[in-house]
């Protein structure tokens, strides 16, 4: 029987991840890689002769973050926020207001990004016992 202080830390169900290794953290490298690439495929349909190929490729790296980003929610309150669509047809470069939605929307990545990592790393939380989260909260 785990001691008091561990007692929290304990998974509530198996898809938490075993005690010290959540699985949330490396599941959203997903969305984060593909939407990081869907705004590379974004602006690059501005310089390509052909940009319809990118727009495409971007619709699917959009659809692959949001599966990728519920597959990481069922590991942990992950909540990904993405704002906007590339156009529907994919046919010429992608407008310049779903480009800056993207933007946005990475932007809101980067900071809940930032405050995941500061609760795992500095915190603890869920990895850490109640005095190791305490050390970090004292620094």
């Amino acid at each position: 029987m785990p001691t008091p202080q561990y007692q929290a830390k304990r998974p509530v169900t198996a898809l938490a991840g075993p005690y010290g290794h959540p699985l949330h953290p490396i599941l959203v490298t997903v969305p984060i890689g593909a939407w990081v690439t869907s705004l590379l495929f974004d602006l690059a349909s501005h310089v390509v002769p052909d940009p319809g190929f990118l727009a495409r490729g971007s619709l699917w790296l959009i659809a692959i973050g949001v599966i990728g980003a519920l597959a990481a929610a069922l590991y942990g309150i992950a909540r990904a926020w993405r704002a906007g669509a590339a156009a529907g047809t994919g046919a010429g470069p992608v407008a310049p207001v779903h480009i800056a939605l993207s933007v946005v929307a990475l932007a809101a990545l980067t900071v809940s990004g930032h405050l995941g990592g500061k609760l795992a790393y500095r915190y603890g939380v869920r990895v850490a016992d109640e005095t190791t989260q305490a050390a970090g909260f004292r620094s």
